[in-house]
C-alpha cells in the first residue's frame, strides 16, 4: 500500500515538473516576440510649434510676409475650343455660266478685294446673250414705231369722226390699237432690260460679244481654297471653284459643359488661349450660344468673336477659353507658403520674433502666382512665404 502511495506522489511530481516547464518556455518564446517586435513609428505631429533662437542663421534663409486679400472668383468655365471662320463672311466663288476657264488670277492665301478679278473664262453663252440683248432692242424699236403708227392713226380718225366722215367705232378701233401698241412696247423694253441685266451679271458690254467673262471677288478675305486650273471646261455652275473667306473677324468655339452652360451669357467678356501663342491671353466676346445639347458629349457650343486685325489667328487653331464669375475678397498667398500633405495643408504664421505655428488651411485654385485661401488665415497674418520647408524639418 505504501509503495503504490509512493509511486502516486512520483508521478504527480513528474506532471507538475513538465507542466512548469512548458510554461516556462511559452513565456520565453513571448518575450523574445516582443523584443523582437520593433516599436511603433511616431506619425510626424505638424502642430508642434517652432522656435528658433534669435542668432539662428536659419532666419536668414526664411521670409516671412503679410498675408493680402484679393478679389479671386468662386466660379470659373475653362473649355477647349479651336478657331473657326465666320461663316456668314465666307463665299464659295462659281461659274457663272459653263466656259473655259482661260485664266485663274489669284494662288491660294492671297489676299483679294471686293470686286477684284479672281477668273477670266470664255464661254459661248456671252455671245447668245448679246445676240439676245440686241434682238430685244430691236423688237423694242419695232414696237415705238408700232406704237407711233397707231397714235397717228388715231388723230386721224378722230379728225374723220368730228367732221361725220367715219362712223364712232372706227375711233374706239384705233384707241384699242394704241393701247395694244403701248403693251407691246412694254413688254420689248421689259425683255431689253432683262438681256441687259444679264449681259451685266456676266461683267460684259452691250454690243461686244465674245468677250471674256471676269469672275469677281464678291468680298475682301483670304483665299483659302482654289479646285480649278487654267484650260479646264466647266459646265457645272455649282460646284464651287474657289473659297474666300473675310478673317478680320473670327470665332472661338468651345464646347461648354451643360453643367456651367449657366454661367456664360451672350455679349460677356472671355479670355482665350491658344497653344500656338503660349503665354499670350486674347479677349473675345461671346456671339453665339447653340440652342442644343450635344447627345454624346453633354457639351453646348459657344463662339466667342476675336478680333482678328493682324490676321494671328488661322482657323482651326486649338486653345481653350476662360471664364470667371462670382468675385469675392479672400486672403490670397504665394504657392510657396503652402506645405501639401495627406491629411491637411499647413502654412506657418509667425507669432512672434522667432516662433512659427503651423496652422492648417483650405485652398482654393491657383489664380496666376496667388492662391486663394479659403479657411485658416485672416488678411494680415504674417506668415513663411519663402523656406517653410525648413521649418518643418528643424522640428
Amino acid at each position: 500500500m505504501r509503495l503504490v502511495r509512493r509511486q502516486m506522489r512520483q508521478r504527480l511530481g513528474l506532471a507538475a515538473f513538465y507542466l512548469f516547464a512548458l510554461l516556462a518556455g511559452c513565456s520565453r518564446n513571448e518575450q523574445e516576440k516582443l523584443a523582437n517586435t520593433p516599436p511603433p513609428v511616431k506619425a510626424p505631429d505638424d502642430s508642434a510649434e517652432v522656435r528658433l533662437p534669435a542668432d539662428s542663421p536659419m532666419l536668414t534663409r526664411i521670409k516671412v510676409s503679410t498675408v493680402q486679400s484679393a478679389l479671386q472668383p468662386l466660379d470659373e468655365v475653362v473649355a477647349p475650343g479651336k478657331i473657326e471662320a465666320n461663316p456668314n463672311r465666307i463665299s464659295r466663288v462659281a461659274m457663272p455660266l459653263a466656259g473655259r476657264v482661260t485664266k485663274v488670277m489669284v494662288g491660294i492665301g492671297d489676299a483679294v478685294v471686293q470686286g477684284q478679278p479672281l477668273l477670266a473664262v470664255h464661254s459661248p453663252d456671252v455671245g447668245t446673250a448679246s445676240s439676245n440683248y440686241r434682238q430685244a432692242q430691236a423688237r423694242a424699236n419695232q414696237a415705238k414705231a408700232a406704237l407711233a403708227k397707231a397714235e397717228a392713226d388715231l388723230g386721224r380718225t378722230r379728225d374723220l369722226y368730228a367732221n361725220r366722215a367715219i362712223a364712232q367705232k372706227e375711233v374706239l378701233s384705233a384707241q384699242a390699237a394704241v393701247a395694244q401698241s403701248q403693251a407691246d412696247v412694254e413688254q420689248a423694253l421689259a425683255a431689253t432690260d432683262e438681256s441687259l441685266q444679264r449681259l451685266q451679271i456676266f461683267g460684259v458690254k452691250p454690243g461686244q460679244p465674245n468677250q471674256e467673262v471676269r469672275v469677281l471677288a464678291p468680298l475682301a478675305g483670304k483665299v483659302l481654297e482654289i479646285s480649278v486650273a487654267a484650260g479646264e471646261y466647266r459646265n457645272d455652275t455649282s460646284a464651287p471653284l474657289m473659297t474666300i473667306a473675310d478673317l478680320s473677324m473670327v470665332y472661338m468655339a468651345a464646347d461648354v459643359p451643360e453643367s456651367q452652360i449657366r454661367l456664360i451669357h451672350q455679349g460677356e467678356r472671355v479670355e482665350i488661349t491658344l497653344g500656338a501663342y503660349p503665354g499670350e491671353v486674347f479677349e473675345g466676346r461671346v456671339a453665339r450660344i447653340a440652342d442644343t445639347v450635344d447627345a454624346q458629349t453633354r457639351t453646348i457650343k459657344v463662339r466667342a468673336e476675336l478680333n482678328n486685325a493682324r490676321q494671328r489667328f488661322r482657323p482651326d487653331m486649338f486653345g481653350e477659353i476662360r471664364h470667371q464669375e462670382n468675385f469675392r475678397g479672400v486672403p490670397v498667398v504665394p504657392p510657396g507658403a503652402i506645405i501639401q500633405g495627406d491629411q491637411q495643408s499647413i502654412v506657418y504664421r509667425e507669432s512672434s520674433r522667432g516662433v512659427f505655428t503651423p496652422v492648417a488651411v483650405k485652398f482654393g485654385k491657383q489664380q496666376g502666382e496667388a492662391v486663394p485661401v479659403l479657411s485658416g488665415l485672416n488678411p494680415g497674418d504674417r506668415i513663411v512665404t519663402d523656406g517653410a520647408m525648413l521649418l518643418r524639418g528643424s522640428r
